[in-house]
């Protein structure tokens, strides 16, 4: 999974999350569920049920996404940071190895590593 992968998750889930914030949420029903359940009616105590199971499933989806939109922010970052990270390390091994590999320059001849030879005097 590349970078941009971890970006694109984290953005789609930014805006399901901006989606259901504007979209999902409705007005509570309760001072009718209520009303409905003084006068007698049976509806009014389903129509509160019924509201808030609503709201708490809305609010468990809409935690799930910023959960996951974040997670993405956080593991892309992270990663990034290893990679740099891996590759200064690999840089600074590779620098280290050629300077210790006898067969980095052949027999008898200066390893480029150190630099140009020294004038002696």
């Amino acid at each position: 999974m590349t970078q941009a992968d971890l970006a694109a998750i984290g953005d789609e889930a930014f805006k399901l999350y901006t989606r259901l914030w504007k979209e999902a949420r409705v007005a509570s029903t309760d001072d009718a569920g209520t009303s409905l359940s003084t006068q007698g009616f049976a509806l009014g105590g389903a129509l509160k049920h019924v509201s808030t199971r609503w709201e708490k499933q809305l609010n468990s989806l809409m935690d799930a996404c910023a959960l996951i939109s974040n997670h993405m922010d956080f593991t892309k970052n992270a990663h990034q940071g290893d990679e740099h990270h891996i590759k200064r390390r690999v840089s600074s091994i590779h620098t280290l190895d050629a300077g210790f590999d006898e067969q980095y320059a052949p027999p008898g001849k200066s390893n480029a590593v150190y630099g140009p030879p020294k004038k002696k005097g």
